[in-house]
C-alpha cells in the first residue's frame, strides 16, 4: 500500500488494441497504482478504453473513474484535473503517458511533413505541458505532489530511424527537469522514465497494422536488440518504475531520467 489514500491522474490510462497477453504502460500503471491504494482517474482520448481500465480496477476492489480528454485540448485537460482534485480535495500524483511515433507520421527527415511535426509535438510535448500547467497550481497550494512523465530511451539513441519522436521525447525530458527545479521549493517532485523496447500494444501491434508484417517477426526483431536476455520489457516494468518515483520511497529524487530499457543505454558502440 505504498500509495494508500493518494489521488492519481493517469493521462493515457487507456490502451491501444493488441495481443491479449500484453498490456500498455498506462493501463499497467493504473492497475498497479490502484493495487497500492491509490484513487485513480484514467484519462484517455477514447473514453471506452479508459473505462475498460477503470473497470479492471473496480473489479479488483479499487477506486477508479474514467474521463475522456484529448491531450491537445487544454480546456478538457483543465476540467478533468480540476474536477478530480475538487472531488478528493487534492491531487497527489500526475502521470503523463501519451505519445505517438510512426502512426503520427514520423519518418526519416526527407519524408517528414509539417503536419506530422505539429501532430507529434502537440501530442508528445504540448499534452504533457498542458497537464502539468493545470496540475502544478493545485500541488503548489498543497505543498506536495509528484509528476512522472513517460519519455523514451530513443531520446538518446544515435541511430533512431525517424526524427520527430526522439526529438519530442528529449524535449519532454528537458521540460521535466525545468518543472522539477522550478517547483522543488513547494515540495513537488518531477521525474522522467525512459522506456526502451517494450512489448506493448502501442509499440508492437500498431506496427503490425502499419507495416503488414507479422507480430512474431516484429517482436523477434525488437527482442534481438535488447542486451538483457534479448527480450523486450513489458508495461509492468514501466509501471513498477513509475510506482517507485511516485511513492514516498523516492522522496529525495527529482529531476532525473530513469532508463527502463534492458541495458540499451548502457551499451556503447
Amino acid at each position: 500500500m505504498r500509495l494508500e489514500e493518494k489521488t492519481v491522474i493517469i493521462v493515457g490510462g487507456g490502451q491501444a488494441p493488441g495481443a491479449s497477453d500484453t498490456i500498455g504502460n498506462g493501463r499497467a500503471t493504473a492497475l498497479l497504482f490502484a493495487r497500492e491504494g491509490a484513487k485513480v482517474c484514467c484519462v484517455d482520448r477514447h473514453l471506452e478504453s479508459a473505462q475498460e481500465t477503470a473497470d479492471l480496477i473496480l473489479k479488483e476492489g479499487g477506486v477508479a473513474t474514467a474521463q475522456a480528454a484529448d491531450v491537445t485540448d487544454e480546456a478538457a485537460l483543465e476540467f478533468t484535473i480540476k474536477d478530480f482534485a475538487s472531488k478528493w480535495g487534492r491531487l497527489d500524483i500526475l502521470h503523463n503517458n501519451v505519445g505517438v511515433s510512426v502512426e503520427g507520421g514520423d519518418a526519416p527527415l526527407e519524408q517528414v511533413s509539417t503536419e506530422a511535426f505539429e501532430r507529434i509535438f502537440d501530442i508528445n510535448l504540448l499534452g504533457t505541458m498542458l497537464a502539468c500547467k493545470h496540475a502544478l497550481p493545485i500541488m503548489r497550494a498543497q505543498k506536495s505532489g509528484a509528476i512522472v512523465n513517460i519519455s523514451s530511451a530513443s531520446a538518446y539513441w544515435t541511430a533512431h530511424p525517424t526524427v520527430l519522436y526522439p526529438a519530442s521525447k528529449m524535449a519532454m525530458a528537458s521540460f521535466t527537469r525545468q518543472i522539477a527545479i522550478q517547483n522543488a521549493d513547494a515540495g513537488i517532485r518531477a521525474n522522467t522514465i525512459l522506456p526502451g523496447l517494450m512489448d506493448t500494444p502501442m509499440a508492437v501491434d500498431r506496427r503490425v497494422e502499419t507495416t503488414g508484417r507479422s507480430r512474431e517477426d516484429i517482436a523477434a526483431e525488437r527482442n534481438a536488440k535488447v542486451p538483457l536476455l534479448n527480450k523486450m520489457g513489458t508495461g509492468w516494468d514501466v509501471a513498477h518504475a513509475a510506482l517507485f518515483l511516485a511513492s514516498d520511497e523516492a522522496a529525495f529524487i527529482t529531476g532525473i531520467e530513469l532508463p527502463v530499457d534492458g541495458g540499451s543505454l548502457a551499451r556503447v558502440g
